[in-house]
Order: structure tokens, then sequence, then C-alpha cells
């Protein structure tokens, strides 16, 4: 080549390599537990293609499968092409964090982040020492395991960029809530038996900005001064919701006896109402209603309530008795988060009976008994919601006016990590595997 042609060519290459590193990532298809817009709604371009049938015996549309090690219930997180997700040892002495790629299902990562000599014991069969999901950007992946330890590492190396192990609290029956991303914020949430507070790290160093206790009467002190149940009734275990309030966005968090509104960015305590229940984990949902900002709330356990919070400038203090709107009072889920289907809330109870409410008033408009036992949170996408149970069913519903059953889908193993979406594919963590689900050409 002439040494002119020569000089073009490398500056042409050069520019091109030059204009690919100024391209910024695309943002993860599934950054959250709870999808991008944190209501469990799968994007439209990620929903294109997405499948309702699929079969293990036959193998339609399952694109791969491969096993995991460690166990945990957190969701898995997707973006740049790689499935990230959280796991640990049963004994909890090990937690780990794992990279797939998602085309082949290629272990990337299998990286071990902390060892606990003496984890306390988790007290049920329900949870495991890796059920809070990690949250994902372009350049960082945000994992927690509650007091166990909370790390920032790179999507492209794996590589911890920092970590916090002295946060804690004793959980009890083990850790559950995910953490949030706020603008320069990673926010926790520690409901434990012996201290109830949120705080905000700062997402680039994981130093602390900003730390509030619960401010709860949880009305548990028994005749001589002692905590009935050693605090038990303290717990929850639910992932904040973030919404914009006026100028100001709002965290919204349920706690056991009582749910908070507070300023994202100071933690300053807004508003609270009381309630009767604890152990709550179903995340808070928006609606509006005549144009009316309103959180719907889940209270927390067996006999938990739905209810109401008008949100505007007046919710400020104790609203218990002047904002909320409407309170269902039975038939609540327990553990999956409900999701809004046009002006509809559609949701699972733990004991498997779906119901469609008006979430203008919180009446019931259809139900409907379906197989098995529900953990994991349902998911929106094409018109479609998918729910996933405790056996392996996955059960996709057209949730209108009524219900109508579309398709079951069983795999081999059950379910208590909700589905991720990417891309035109399910990915779904059963309790030793992960699935790939997506469409594959039919085999003749």
């Amino acid at each position: 080549m002439p040494f002119i042609a020569r000089v073009w060519h490398c500056l042409a290459v050069t520019l091109l390599f030059a204009g690919a590193a100024s391209v910024p990532a695309a943002p993860p298809s599934w950054p959250d537990k709870s999808g991008p817009t944190f209501d469990g709604h799968v994007a439209e371009s990620d929903a294109a293609g997405l499948p309702t049938e699929w079969d293990e015996a036959s193998g339609k549309n399952i694109a791969w499968k491969i096993k995991l090690e460690g166990e945990g219930h957190s969701t898995p997180v997707i973006g740049d092409g790689r499935v990230w997700l959280t796991a640990a040892t049963k004994d909890g002495k090990q937690q780990f964090v794992d990279c797939i790629d998602a085309a082949s299902g290629h272990v990337l990562h299998h990286k071990l982040l902390f060892e606990n000599p003496e984890p306390e014991p988790l007290g049920n069969g329900l949870n495991t020492y890796a059920s809070p999901s990690p949250v994902l950007e372009e350049d960082a992946l945000f994992v927690h395991f509650g007091t166990y330890g909370t790390a920032r590492l790179d999507p492209k190396t794996a590589e911890v960029v920092w970590q916090r192990r002295d946060i804690n609290c004793r959980h009890f029956r083990g850790p559950g809530s995910s953490p949030v991303v706020f603008e320069d914020l990673l926010i926790l949430t520690f409901d434990g038996i012996d201290q109830q507070f949120l705080t905000a790290l700062d997402k680039r160093t994981g130093k602390t900005v900003w730390r509030t206790d619960r401010s709860t009467d949880y009305h548990d002190l028994a005749p001589d001064g002692k905590v009935i149940g050693d605090g038990d009734y303290r717990k929850a275990f639910c992932t904040p919701g973030l919404v914009k309030v006026g100028a100001q966005t709002q965290l919204v968090s349920v706690g056991s006896r009582a749910a908070f509104g507070y300023d994202a960015r100071t933690g300053q305590e807004i508003w609270t109402i009381e309630h009767d229940d604890y152990n709550a984990a179903p995340r808070p949902i928006f609606f509006r209603r005549e144009s009316v900002l309103h959180a719907i709330l889940d209270t927390g356990a067996n006999g938990a309530d739905l209810v109401a919070v008008r949100l505007d400038e007046s919710t400020r203090g104790n609203v218990t008795k002047s904002h909320v709107t409407w309170m269902r009072s039975r038939g609540n889920a327990r553990l999956p988060t409900p999701v809004l289907v046009g002006k509809r809330i559609v949701m699972v109870t733990d004991g498997g009976v779906l119901y469609g409410l008006s979430a203008a008033t919180g009446s019931e408009l259809w139900s409907k008994r379906l197989n098995g036992t529900f953990v994991s949170s349902p998911v929106v996408a094409n018109g479609l919601v998918y729910l996933c149970d405790e056996d392996g069913r996955t059960t996709v519903v057209r949730a209108g006016g009524t219900c109508e059953v579309v398709a079951e889908n069983v795999l081999s193993e059950g379910m208590r990590a909700s589905p991720a979406v990417a891309e035109g594919a399910f990915y779904l963590r059963t309790r030793g595997h992960l699935y790939k689900i997506a469409k594959l050409p039919s085999r003749k």
C-alpha cells in the first residue's frame, strides 16, 4: 500500500475506533428486580418476540439451561449482553456474584465476594442468604447481601470498586430488601429485629450520605419492658419505590407497623401511615386517579391490607386518617408485588388466587384460582401478565375486564426469583438453574 494510502487508512481506523469509544453504552434492559420502570413492565423493544409457550421435554423455545452454584432468590439483572445474579452457600458462609453470557449461557464470572464465619441462622425454609437483587447501570453493578455486605463492581471486569461490611442489623430470618439507585445515591433498607433504618451511600465511593431511623411506635413492649418476640414483629423485607411528588422525589417504603415517604435526596421523613402488620415484602406501586397521584402499599404478612395513599403537597406528617383513599383488608398478596395493567391492579396471593382490582377504588373486578403457590412477582409484556410459581409453572394471562389464561408452561424446578427480560427473551431462575426462554425455529 502506498505511503499516503497507509496514512489515510490508519487515520480512518483511528477515527473509527475513537468514534466507537465515544458512543455511550446502551442502558441495561433489566437494571432492577422490577425492570426498567421499576413496576414489572417490560420495555416494548425488549418485549418484541417474547414467547408465550415453552416446553422443557421437547426443548421448545428453551435457548439454554445452565446449573447455578449456590442458591438464592435474587432476580437477575441484564445489560450489555450479560446476566448478573447473586448466590450463596446454603449455610451462608460464602456469597457470590455470577455473570453469564446472555447469548450462549457461558459463565463469565463466578466471584466469591464475602465470607461469613458465623452467619445468623435463617430460622425459616423460605429465605436464603442471597435474596436481595442487584442493581445494574452502564458502568456499575451494585450487589447487596444485607448485613453481610454491599459492593460496587465494574460490570466489564467484575472487579470490586468499593465494598461496605460495617452497615449491620440482625435480620433474624435473613435479608430481603433490595437496593435502589437515585441519582448518585445507592439506598439500602435494614429492617431487622434490633435496628430499623434506611441509609444512602455515595454510589461512586460507598461513603455514607445519610441515615434515617424508623420513627415507628411498634406497640410491642411487654409489661416488663422487654420487646415481644425479641423484635420479630419489627422486621420487614420491602424494597422502596421512587416517585416524583411535585418537585421532590420521594422514597416510599413499607416497614413493620408503618409505611413512610422520605425525601430521597436527604432521607428526611415526610409522611407516615400506621398499619397493623409486619414482614412487609411487596414493593409500592403508583397510580394516578383523576390526575391525583397515589401510592398503593401492601402492609405485610398474613392478614395484610392493601392501601391507597394520596400523594400531593399536603401529604405531610401522620396521614393515616387524612390521605388513605381506600383500603382492602382481605385477599391480598403477601410476597409477590402487584402490577398495574391499565387502570387495574393485578395481584396474586401466595396461595395462588389471582385478583383484578380497580386501582381507583380497590374494588374487586374478578378473581381466578391458579395452580401452585407464589413468591416471585409477575411481569407484564405485550398486554399479557406472566406469573411464575414454586412448582416451576409460568401461567400467562390476559388480564382485562376478565381474566383469560393464554398458556401454562412448566419447568422441572420451582421459582422464587422473579422473571427478568431482555431482547425478546425471558431469564428464569429456578432453585438450581438459570433458563433462557426465547422463540426458536420450530423443529421438523
